[in-house]
């Protein structure tokens, strides 16, 4: 998923030099959007994680 973002993000920059107003603002909302899901990804399997089973 992270590489998503980082596809959206290089899009994003790519558009915004080329003048593509919309564009840009497309991608890089999509970019936010991703990299957020990704976080919340991150924390929650940080804090469930895995768990040895007692010995």
């Amino acid at each position: 998923m992270l590489s998503w973002v980082v596809t959206f993000f290089i899009l994003a920059i790519v558009a915004g030099l080329l003048g593509f107003g919309g564009i840009a603002s497309g991608a890089a909302g999509i970019a936010k959007i991703l990299f957020f899901v990704f976080l919340i990804a991150l924390i929650l399997s940080l804090l469930t994680g895995r768990r040895r089973p007692p010995a």
